[in-house]
């Protein structure tokens, strides 16, 4: 039996035992209860990574978080679809639909990898595991602004921790079986209980099968995730999770703009092959973190995660070289590349964190203190037809006709990438009084790379090291209002060479943020309001003397104002609001690095919207011995720069939507959305104006849940 045999026969027997569990359990409610019943045991979940004992109040930063209830409420099933309500964050190029991409607050990273969130603290997106399922999340946490000398290696604009549900002594459990249009279906189950006194276990799982509005497109994908909790004594614990994902999906590079317009071809037409069948993505994740609170207010976690991705497939897609696209020339005829790909990657990652909190005279001290190392390795096969005018190996946009002749790729990159990256890092949080709390802290980084070239048998090295250091000041002026300000330098490596072989300087951001947050006494209602300015250099450019090189001289910068409420409002009904104007642009004239094209200082960067926001009010209504709930909101997303170095722009847009429920009692639950209610034809982002990602009409889905 292989390994992935042996751990899916696994999961069917833990989902079985754990089923029937809640009708033994049931029976021994019967019984007399005994000085060993499962009811006296108190699990204390497992302190966050990178958070010490700070609430979040006090943290001279923004923090937004993603309820599970928000989850529920708009039927997220992809990490996308959540990021879509927290204003500031930008959908950005996604690979063919392969990741995740986003900017937040208007910087986005490495363009050749899905951008860099962490699950439970853990990297997690470096690879090719597809598009994040949301079956296991719980709720997501972006912290924003200045926390390098936490995260280090990152963007300045913010850090996302998607929080997974985890193990409990309580048996529950659920299944959720969801239909709609374009011929979609997927299901979802969740069951956890005790497996001994001491140790709990969970098994949550999603399969989906479906069509697309997109012709010819249909992906089929699972997600299955055991996890276990371990209570060692009433100190310690023991926490486990594994990850296997498993994903088919055409690899899609979406539509075109015919001279520059967009609109001329349906959103629905496919500009790929559909012979070339799907992309094959697999990922298997392990997680495992010790936590020992050995003194009275000190902790310390220990952690260890795993994580190897795979992709391989075919892919016929744009081509995106203006003197080489036949499109140009006879304004029908979209010429192509062809291309097999073959990615897996492998990622370690180990970690080690003491928190806690002393005094020293009449200031507490909330000190965090911790080191983490990570090896990357990325093999990467790549094969390629790049086409001419005289064998465009076309299609015409208007009227495609599908071919069962493919081109032959040849040989264009096989390589192995080994990153290797090791950090410390101290925070300090001080309570200088009842109102004042100050914040100090740095991160070290040392890092190296090795690429080898097996086309060309070279290697190339470079490393380099980075301190990156954070200051904040909270002042908390009564129960209900706290003012803030922080300031942090960060930094985040380039990968390749120069003309001459030498490695380049690491991208380095400095950033500002001042803010205000509020909440009322009861709670209820909480709100944040922050503004920031961040700046980036090092970014990579064309080399203007040495053609086909590159040089790390490019800078950016953004500015711009958030504004976040949640909470419940007079006449129960509740309520999501986030605003964003971001103002992204070129801080110095350089040459684009993919095609030399010249980038103006004042351009916009791509795909980031100056305006930008989410709203969502929903009640809650008593109907007999059930509830009913509804609501509805919507997504407003401003226009944006649509190609580097061009004046091609996506329009703006504003998505509407309604959701309905009804729970009859606490084991049923119906419920339903409509997105997209008007039917808006948008684009939700681009890389240039031949890929071009459609956004979808509008959807609906309904969903059956039955709770135990």
């Amino acid at each position: 039996m292989t390994g992935r045999s042996s751990f899916r026969f696994f999961c069917a027997a833990s989902a079985a035992y754990l089923m029937f569990m809640p009708v033994a359990r049931a029976a021994d409610d019967q019984a007399p209860a005994t000085g060993d019943s499962l009811e006296e045991i108190t699990v204390t979940a497992q302190k966050q990574q990178y958070r010490g004992d700070v609430p979040a109040q006090a943290m001279p930063q923004s923090l937004q978080v993603i309820s599970s209830e928000l989850l529920s409420d708009i039927g997220a099933t992809r990490l996308d679809t959540a990021l879509d309500m927290a204003a500031g964050m930008a959908r950005q190029n996604n690979f063919g639909g392969m990741w995740d991409s986003y900017a937040v607050r208007g910087f986005s990273g490495d363009e050749n990898f899905p951008s860099g969130y962490l699950v439970n603290g853990f990297n997690a997106s470096r690879g090719f595991g597809g598009p994040r399922d949301a079956s296991n999340i719980d709720h997501i946490e972006i912290l924003k602004g200045p926390n390098s000398a936490l995260f280090g290696r990152g963007e300045p604009g913010g850090t996302v921790n998607i929080l997974t549900k985890k193990p409990k002594f309580d048996p529950q459990g659920s299944m959720t079986l969801t239909a709609g249009n374009y011929a979609d279906k997927r299901v979802e189950g969740d069951v956890t209980g005790p497996w001994t006194d001491n140790l709990a276990v969970r098994l949550n799982g999603a399969y989906e099968d479906g069509h697309s509005f997109r012709d010819t497109v249909r992906t089929t994908k699972y997600t299955l995730t055991p996890s276990a909790f371990l209570r060692l004594n009433d100190q310690m614990s023991l926490s486990y999770e594994m990850e296997d994902v498993h994903q088919e999906m055409p690899f899609d590079r979406g539509v075109v703009a015919v001279n520059g317009v967009l609109g001329k071809i349906p959103a629905n037409r496919f500009l790929g092959e559909p012979a070339d069948d799907k992309m094959k993505i697999d990922g298997l994740s392990h997680q495992l973190q010790f936590e020992d609170n050995f003194a009275k207010d000190w902790s310390l976690l220990v952690g260890l995660s795993y994580r190897d991705t795979a992709m391989k497939g075919y892919s016929d897609e744009a081509e995106l070289t203006a003197s080489r696209q036949k499109l140009y020339v006879d304004g029908q005829t979209l010429s192509r590349q062809r291309r097999y790909r073959d990615y897996e990657t492998g990622d370690l990652v180990g970690r080690a964190e003491v928190s806690g909190k002393f005094d020293t005279g009449i200031f507490t001290n909330h000190v965090l203190v911790g080191a983490d190392w990570d090896r990357f390795s990325f093999d990467q096969l790549q094969n390629r037809f790049r086409p001419t005018l005289a064998n465009p190996n076309g299609i015409n946009i208007y009227n495609p006709v599908y071919s069962t002749t493919l081109k032959t790729v040849g040989s264009f990159v096989n390589s192995l990438e080994i990153d290797n990256s090791g950090g410390v890092y101290f925070q300090d949080q001080i309570d200088l009084t009842g109102h004042w709390k100050l914040r100090v802290g740095a991160r070290y980084d040392d890092y190296s790379q090795d690429i080898y070239n097996r086309l060309t048998g070279t290697w190339t090295r470079l490393s380099d090291t980075a301190t990156s250091p954070q200051a904040g000041l909270v002042y908390e002026v009564s129960d209900m209002l706290s003012l803030y300000a922080s300031y942090g330098r960060g930094f985040r490596p380039n990968t390749g060479t120069d003309a001459k072989g030498g490695g380049f300087k690491p991208e380095e951001t400095e950033s500002y943020e001042v803010g205000a947050k509020l909440a009322t006494t009861d709670e209820k209602l909480t709100g944040t309001l922050a503004l920031f300015s961040m700046t980036k250099n090092n970014i990579m450019t064309a080399d203007p003397v040495n053609a086909g090189f590159s040089l790390a001289i490019g800078e950016a910068e953004s500015k711009g104002v958030e504004v976040d409420v949640t909470g419940t409002l007079p006449g129960d009904f509740k309520l999501w609001f986030s605003y964003a104007y971001t103002d992204a642009e070129v801080a110095k004239d350089f040459l684009d690095p993919n095609f030399g094209l010249a980038i103006h200082k004042g351009d916009r960067l791509i795909n980031i919207p100056k305006h930008s926001g989410s709203l969502l009010l929903t009640r809650d209504f008593q109907v007999g011995e059930g509830v009913v709930t509804v609501g509805g909101g919507v997504n407003y997303v401003g226009s944006r720069l649509g190609e580097t170095g061009a004046s091609f722009t996506l329009p703006d847009y504003t998505l509407t939507r309604l959701i309905a429920s009804y729970a009859p009692n606490r084991n049923w639950k119906i419920s339903g959305e409509i997105s997209n209610l008007f039917d808006e034809t948008y684009y939700s982002a681009s890389y240039s104006r031949l890929w071009v990602t459609p956004g979808t009409p509008r959807t609906y889905r309904v969903h059956a849940s039955y709770r135990f």
